[in-house]
């Protein structure tokens, strides 16, 4: 089941992101985050009026996708930039997939016109979900970020809708 995110998903929500930030490049944040500075980013996105959506298998977040707005300057405002984070024990079951094919549609439903992923490099899987929604490669900046000791590109991936 895909649904908008409440405040009560913010626990969950938290474990599943601070997973990737203890452990993988996936993004560039160092720390864990608590589960109010979860909160207060989940009211900031529905502040926004940009989706933010979780998906539920047997009652439990499995993963959640969001947007969030690309830049501050009025003539971006039909660009939004999205994330997808899936718990682990959750990835390569098409899950990604029905929360990322939902989040695009209200995306395009609000009147969105561009939606741009970042992607730390290598990820293969991010890569692959991204090109099946028709996003193709525009950029790769080279080690903007240092993570874990070593130095790492970011790709962006677009589509228009």
């Amino acid at each position: 089941m895909i649904r908008s995110v409440t405040r009560a998903d913010a626990e969950r929500i938290a474990e599943i992101y601070n997973h990737y930030i203890l452990h993988t490049i996936i993004t560039f944040e160092e720390e864990a985050v608590t589960v109010d500075e979860i909160a207060r980013r989940i009211a900031n996105t529905q502040a926004a009026k940009l989706p933010w959506l979780v998906i539920e298998e047997d009652g439990v977040i499995a993963g959640y996708a969001y947007a969030s707005i690309w830049r501050e300057r009025a003539a971006y405002r039909h660009t939004a930039e999205s994330s997808i984070y899936l718990a682990d024990g959750y990835i390569g079951r098409g899950l990604g997939y029905q929360l990322y094919q939902a989040l695009l549609l209200q995306l395009k439903n609000g009147g969105y016109h561009a939606v741009i992923g970042g992607i730390s490099l290598p990820n293969p899987s991010s890569i692959t979900l991204h090109e099946k929604f028709g996003m193709s490669q525009v950029a790769q900046m080279h080690e903007v970020g240092c993570k874990f000791g070593r130095w790492i590109d970011v790709g962006y991936w677009q589509t228009l809708l």
